[in-house]
């Protein structure tokens, strides 16, 4: 096959090279040698190989056991599942769903969507029933969470190429990982573009869950793609004092605020006469002995006369409720929402909660609407329940948006989802949302005595696999793959489509250690280590 167009260029290897010696990472000398290397190297693939030994001593001097990748002879594409896809309005936004592992989603996601995610919140499993035994925290050992890390690691490479260069990418996490999630993060995205750590209130007090001290808050970092050319807009759900704005006119609620201050840096300049329309006349007072000054000269009072306010001897100027805020790294409030009303948003929609710790909606509105972007392609490649297309579908609602979504969630089962998390929970919650109806045309759930359904299309995609030199008549991987999956228009000949394929899927044949492997891996190591 052709060299994989995915794969980073030459060039990009030497500006990510010369980046880690900005960064202090590498020593100049040895960038020098790394970089002729590189030059001199056989193949891309090569090349790629001698970059990495560029990253032997990590950025923050974090380590852990990352998974290696290996090539297969299956090739994963995207099968499209007609039964679970729906079509309100064939004019209207469609998102996507994928079901299937989400390594394997985001390889074929970058085949259509490279540097084109503007937002990316995940929620991975952090929890110990959810990570096994390794996820026990050993503080006597506890710089590795090798169960965790060395999963997200190839994730978040393939997440990293997939953001916009002005995209952000959130992660929630409880205290106990928090540290080493943020250290990867640092590694992979860069120390520079942190954007936030936020604090998130997930239980309203109450509750005794430890025989220490009560947990009632988890994490959720923030980091930029690249933080020169990101942006962040105001925060919309913080509540504001209704006390510090007692007046309304046309344009909203305000407050008063003197215009002589005696805290500010006296000018003369600024100590002149106000008269107001009735023929008063004002001046700066004396505060505790000591002369105040205006704080607008005169040509600003004339401009903005109609603004000020004369009342009991003083002159005030306006202050106006703000639409948002600076977002704030205090997510308390009960508007962002708690992990009951996460229950709570189901329990609408399915009478009896199915799925551990939902998020709640309201916290995944607050960070996409963190994005200023109304048009944004939204990614949650952890979807679970599928809170964050919910989210989506509401902030579009509320602002006019048309934010679209990418959901990838594995069909893992339960005790309470026999059939996969997916099919019981994912696909039918947007499905009695989006239009009004569950699968099998009823429309017997709380949610939509209160609620208009959102409408929108959605397609449901899983991912399939195929030898890669199959030859079966109708069965190859030419045949199969489907490229209208991919943004791609129906191709006119076999040709095309070869090459197509060839240049695209090469990638989508390497898959990550599985379980077994890695732990033989690990049991390898460990006795040449003894030995």
């Amino acid at each position: 096959m052709p060299t994989n167009p995915l794969s980073p260029t030459r060039a990009d290897l030497l500006r990510e090279l010369q980046q880690r010696v900005d960064d202090r990472v590498l020593e100049p000398t040895n960038a020098t040698l790394l970089r002729k290397l590189i030059e001199r190297a056989d193949t891309d693939d090569e090349a790629i190989a001698v970059a990495a030994l560029g990253t032997t001593y990590k950025r923050t001097g974090f380590h852990f056991d990352v998974r290696l990748e290996r090539l297969t002879t299956d090739i994963r594409y995207l099968h499209r599942n007609p039964a679970l896809s729906f079509t309100t309005n064939p004019t209207a936004l469609t998102h996507r769903l994928i079901i299937g592992d989400n390594y394997e989603a985001l390889q074929n996601l970058l085949i259509q969507y490279r540097g084109q995610v503007d937002v990316i919140y995940i929620d991975p499993p952090y929890g110990k029933d959810s990570m096994g035994e390794f996820a026990h925290t050993n503080y006597e050992n506890a710089i590795t969470r090798d169960n965790l890390l060395s999963m997200l690691y190839p994730r978040l490479v393939l997440a990293r190429q997939l953001l916009a260069d002005t995209g952000v990418i959130f992660c929630s996490i409880d205290d106990k990982n928090q540290a080493y999630v943020k250290c990867l993060f640092d590694e992979l995205f860069g120390e520079r573009n942190f954007v936030a750590n936020f604090i998130w209130k997930k239980k309203q007090g109450g509750g005794n869950d430890t025989k220490f001290v009560v947990a009632e808050h988890e994490y959720v970092i923030m980091y930029a793609r690249n933080q020169d050319t990101f942006q962040i807009g105001k925060d919309l759900l913080y509540k504001t004092d209704d006390k510090l704005y007692p007046f309304h006119d046309a344009k909203g609620d305000y407050g008063l605020i003197t215009l002589d201050k005696a805290s500010i840096q006296f000018s003369q300049s600024l100590v002149y006469e106000i008269v107001d329309k009735k023929g008063n006349s004002y001046y700066p007072r004396v505060v505790n002995g000591k002369q105040s000054c205006w704080r607008w000269g005169k040509q600003k009072v004339k401009e903005q006369f109609e603004e000020l306010v004369f009342k009991n001897g003083k002159v005030y100027t306006k202050y106006y409720r703000p639409i948002g805020i600076t977002p704030r790294s205090l997510l308390v409030d009960a508007v962002y929402g708690r992990t009951e009303s996460g229950k709570d948003d189901l329990a609408s929609i399915f009478r009896r909660v199915s799925f551990d710790y939902p998020k709640p909606k309201a916290l995944l509105s607050h960070l996409i609407s963190l994005n200023p972007n109304k048009s944004s392609l939204i990614l949650d490649f952890f979807a679970g329940s599928g809170t964050t297309g919910h989210a989506v579908l509401e902030l579009n609602r509320k602002d006019g948006g048309k934010r679209k979504f990418i959901l990838c969630q594995l069909n893992e089962k339960t005790d309470t989802t026999p059939n996969g998390i997916a099919y019981d929970v994912t696909t039918k919650r947007l499905k009695r949302i989006m239009t009004g109806k569950c699968y099998d045309g009823t429309a017997d759930f709380p949610w939509i005595k209160t609620n208009e359904p959102y409408g929108d299309n959605l397609e449901v995609t899983e991912i399939d696999r195929v030898f890669n030199a199959e030859a079966t008549a109708s069965k190859t991987p030419f045949d199969v793959i489907d490229e209208t999956l991919y943004g791609q228009q129906p191709f006119t000949t076999m040709r095309e489509k070869i090459e197509w394929v060839c240049q695209h899927f090469q990638h989508a044949q390497k898959a990550v250690e599985n379980d077994s492997d890695w732990e033989k891996r690990k049991r390898d190591l460990d006795h040449a280590t003894r030995s």
